[in-house]
């Protein structure tokens, strides 16, 4: 059938004023993506770019080199536990690890960096500090990339499967008919909730499997564990979207909501790149999302072989959201 141009440009025109003449959608559409742009310029805010990565042993007897931990180009961490520390230089994520208090230092000993770092170091006031040499295998980025990648891939489906789907719902009349119906809030929202668990849990491990075959990625840890955590991540983003859903009737401003929870929650997790670093009001951010318990524990199990017990408290934390939230959605929720 021939494209009538009259009808077409009504559709068109008639299309566009609903458009500008809804204000959130608007304000979304041109706030949101300068929302992202001063969200990635303040975390990574600074003069200059720091080459080196240094971490520091906190003590009340510091006796740092000042010479040394004035030069320039050198990221200092704090940490505060020395055997993770000491792991994270065997695997190139440290390039030195230095302990004042008891004046000595750890480099990899096949570690170009940590070869300049030691000369930096001796020739700025560290020439009595003792030297410890740790060696190990630099992990691959793609190693350390798979578990936020898998992460935030539950995390949009999670976000977007229910809050935007439940909105469409109540835009289309759907949620009116159900009303009339015997179905509480609580169940219909616990439903929607399993529903797409039912979905994500095929997807990731369609995604884990593919992403085992392609790239090798290592897994030393319980798959028991990891499942516990991604069923609780799962259920936990899924009533995160739940919320959005609540009373919303607008899809564009459900979609603007939505984006406004999952792009920071991408951006501050540490999906692609460590909070390391970065502004400390930055990292301080990241530890309210639950993205980020969800993707250091998945890390924590891939890459360093965490059990059961070692991400329990990411587990329980990620549970307890999840009651809370759903708790919430049911209280919050109408029909109209």
């Amino acid at each position: 059938m021939p494209l009538k141009p009259r009808r077409f440009l009504a559709i068109l025109i008639a299309r566009n004023k609903e458009y500008w003449r809804d204000r959130a959608a608007l304000g979304w559409s041109f706030g949101f993506p300068l929302l992202v742009v001063l969200a990635f310029g303040f975390a990574f805010s600074g003069d200059t770019l720091d080459l080196y990565k240094v971490g520091i042993i906190d003590s009340a007897d510091s006796r740092q080199p000042l010479a040394f931990t004035d030069t320039e180009y050198i990221q200092f961490i704090a940490v505060t536990s020395r055997q993770s520390a000491v792991t994270r230089v065997e695997r190139h994520q440290l390039d030195m690890l230095v302990e004042p208090a008891a004046r000595r230092y750890w480099i990899n000993d096949s570690s170009a960096r940590g070869y300049i770092l030691e000369r930096v170091l001796r020739g700025s006031g560290g020439a009595d500090y003792v030297r410890q040499t740790v060696s190990g295998r630099e992990i691959r980025y793609i190693d350390w990339l798979v578990p936020g990648v898998l992460s935030m891939n539950m995390m949009f489906s999670a976000l977007y499967g229910v809050g935007w789907v439940v909105v469409r719902y109540r835009k289309n009349g759907v949620l009116r008919r159900l009303q009339a119906t015997p179905l509480t809030p609580l169940e219909f929202l616990t439903a929607q909730v399993l529903a797409r668990l039912m979905i994500i849990g095929i997807v990731t491990l369609m995604v884990f499997i593919g992403a085992k075959v392609f790239v090798d990625f290592p897994m030393r840890g319980s798959y028991l564990a990891l499942f516990l955590l991604f069923f609780s991540g799962a259920t936990c983003l899924t009533s995160m979207g739940l919320i959005v859903a609540t009373r919303i009737r607008s899809e564009e401003l459900a979609d603007g909501l939505l984006n406004l929870l999952s792009w920071p929650m991408m951006i501050f997790s540490g999906v692609w790149f460590s909070m390391e670093g970065t502004h400390q009001f930055a990292q301080f951010l990241s530890k309210l999302f639950p993205l980020t318990y969800l993707v250091d524990a998945s890390r924590r199990i891939m890459i360093d072989g965490a059990g059961i017990a070692g991400v329990s408290f990411e587990i329980g934390l990620l549970a307890g959201l999840t009651l809370l939230l759903l708790l919430a959605s049911a209280r919050l929720f109408r029909w109209e």
